[in-house]
């Protein structure tokens, strides 16, 4: 007997899940609210320049490799990938730095900041190689549904070595005490949900992830990996329909027999929500079905929202590499005013991005350009603030690289938390998911399974593993693995 499958959503997670159980023997149809695919890494077009929406980092090739392996694919069957040197480049205060993809280079300028610091940063990689390992490799394939997932040997012992009881913050420091050194190696945790002092040490993974692992990029941007992705789902028949956004279920007992659009019924055997889990758990489902209680999901740290510009530009840019971040400001400020006191930043860090730096993504001549401010989710969204925070960070930028910007801006757009809730449902507008803080990591995150119904997951950035794209495709093997399980069938 052929299941059918419903997938809500075709991000990572909603893809990596349809392309799974379409793998183990299942009819899969997945439905989009959006015209196109991808969920948040959607991309747009306008007047000769390609922008994509939103991920545009591209951080642990292995697990990519690892997930068209399961399937006999390879990364290279659907695109071709590049390393980037420099991976980024820093501004700070007084200073920058591009972060090369030989670590020896990286390592002379570390040097001539603090002396000694070069070998110890071996040794404090050396520790994150062991946790990216442990974490990545093993525990992040665990479903979260019982602790004893986690009474294994190898974990049990190895729980000293993963620093889940310090913090990030005060572990990089028992390293190095150079504050632009602490900065470079405590700005990935940034978007993780939390202040560094309040990030579990085990997240110095990251810094494994973006130092030897490396910065690479996917010819045709961050959006050539969901087209792979569909093109792998098309390939194992599953059916793709777009512009159904789900409105609720039919029910017969503890069974979703049904899914229903607007305009259209479609029958279940089971069904995996990769749409946001707070709107499907407090909005699709009625109170007896729900995990969770308003008071719960109003409890949950958050990890930021981001005001985004997506910007065209009529002439060349110099001075900016591929990825830009902007730490010219204080640091530990524009983090409590994320997470500590939430509210608009006072002189927020930046992140920018130029694709057409290293492809032809803008007309000849041009640049796209996109910039991205790391917010507060919840925070009032209007045009007013927009413009406001657009003319700051375009002043800063202007001023560091000496350049005019602004006069030559023919494409403009601003994405925030409006166009988060309006396009995904995000919870509180919402960029990131969950926060990876430790009260909200592995059996501690929202469940994948619901609990009142026998045939309904969950699976993207508000469950198990958590937040970013290597995880979310994670999120949806796991869960797909814990659906063939659940009915006695055989895993992949």
């Amino acid at each position: 007997m052929n299941y059918n499958a419903v997938v809500i959503g075709t991000g990572f997670a909603g893809l990596s899940a349809a392309i799974s159980l379409a793998h183990m023997g299942f009819d899969v149809t997945i439905l989009e609210k959006n015209d196109q695919p991808g969920g948040r890494a959607r991309q747009w077009k306008k007047d000769g320049f390609t922008f994509d929406l939103g991920p545009s980092w591209y951080w642990m090739p292995d697990v990519f490799e690892a997930f068209f392996n399961r399937f006999g694919k390879k990364v290279s069957d659907y695109y071709d990938l590049y390393r980037l040197d420099p991976a980024y480049k820093v501004f700070f205060k007084d200073e920058e730095v591009e972060v090369p993809a030989d670590l020896s280079q990286l390592k002379n300028w570390m040097e001539q900041r603090e002396p000694g610091s070069g070998a110890r940063l071996d040794q404090f990689l050396k520790e994150a190689a062991y946790k990216y390992e442990v974490g990545i490799n093993d525990l992040v394939y665990r479903p979260g549904r019982s602790i004893f997932e986690f009474a294994d040997w190898r974990v049990l012992t190895g729980l000293f070595k993963m620093d889940l009881l310090t913090n990030i913050s005060k572990h990089i420091r028992s390293f190095f005490t150079d504050p632009y050194i602490i900065q470079l190696l405590e700005f990935p945790v940034l978007f993780l949900g939390e202040r560094a002092w309040k990030t579990p040490a085990l997240y110095s993974l990251m810094n494994y992830a973006d130092l030897v692992l490396g910065t690479w990029y996917p010819k045709g941007g961050m959006y050539s990996v969901v087209q792979a992705l569909v093109s792998l789902a098309e390939e194992k028949g599953v059916k793709f329909h777009f512009n159904q956004e789900v409105v609720g279920f039919t029910f017969s007992g503890k069974l979703i027999t049904e899914v229903k659009t607007a305009d259209q019924i479609y029958s279940a055997d089971v069904v995996v929500a990769g749409a946001d889990y707070h709107h499907v758990d407090q909005q699709l489902l009625p109170p007896e079905f729900r995990n969770y209680s308003k008071k719960y999901w109003e409890s949950r740290k958050m990890a930021p929202s981001s005001l985004l510009f997506y910007l065209g530009v009529n002439k060349k840019i110099e001075g900016l590499p591929h990825h830009t971040l902007f730490f010219d400001r204080d640091f530990k400020l524009h983090a409590e005013e994320i997470y500590g006191t939430p509210k608009w930043p006072t002189d927020p860090l930046f992140y920018i991005s130029l694709t057409s730096k290293t492809e032809n993504t803008a007309p000849e001549g041009c640049e796209n350009l996109t910039i991205l401010i790391p917010l507060a989710p919840g925070l009032d969204d209007c045009h007013e603030m927009r413009e406001k925070y657009y003319h700051l960070v375009m002043e800063r930028l202007e001023s560091r690289i000496g350049q005019e910007i602004r006069p030559y801006v023919v494409v403009k757009r601003s994405y925030a938390m409006k166009d988060f809730l309006e396009d995904y449902h995000a919870f509180k507008g919402n960029a990131y998911g969950l926060a990876n803080t430790l009260l909200q990591t592995a059996i501690l995150k929202p469940t994948l399974k619901n609990k009142k119904l026998q045939n309904l997951y969950y699976t993207g950035q508000l469950t198990v593993p958590g937040p970013g794209v290597p995880p979310s495709l994670i999120s949806g093997w796991v869960v797909a693995n814990e659906v063939v399980k659940d009915m006695s069938l055989a895993p992949v």
